[in-house]
């Protein structure tokens, strides 16, 4: 199983970008996708998350400015990334779930490689 995320970049605050991870070896319509991102000197936190039922939950501190979604025929999900600020940078992960829509990092069973998001103010 791989899951190879991408898109990552530099953005200036205020700006917009799109994370993919698409999947080989297991297929997103069984899985929860779920996304999680490590800044510096931090611990890796949810951000968040889209169930095979497409039941989606985030993080309050992205609420109303990411959007999980996926693409069940091309077995990738995505992350848009809105209004984007200083505090948003962070190598950010995707991984699988087969056991439902959780928020805990003990709970997905696979993860990507990482994709480096920085936002300059």
């Amino acid at each position: 199983v791989q899951l190879q995320a991408s898109g990552g970049g530099l953005v200036q605050a205020g700006g917009s970008l799109r994370l993919s991870c698409a999947a080989s070896g297991l297929s997103f319509r069984s899985y929860t996708a779920g996304w999680f991102r490590q800044a510096p000197g931090k611990e890796r936190e949810f951000v968040g998350a889209n169930s095979w039922t497409s039941y989606t939950q985030y993080a309050d501190s992205v609420k109303g400015r990411f959007t999980v979604s996926r693409d069940n025929a091309k077995n990738t999900v995505y992350l848009e990334m809105n209004s984007l600020k200083p505090e948003d940078t962070a190598v950010y992960y995707c991984a699988a779930s087969a056991r439902g829509l959780f928020r805990a990092m003990s709970q997905y069973d696979y993860w990507g490689q990482g994709t480096q998001v920085t936002v300059s103010s």
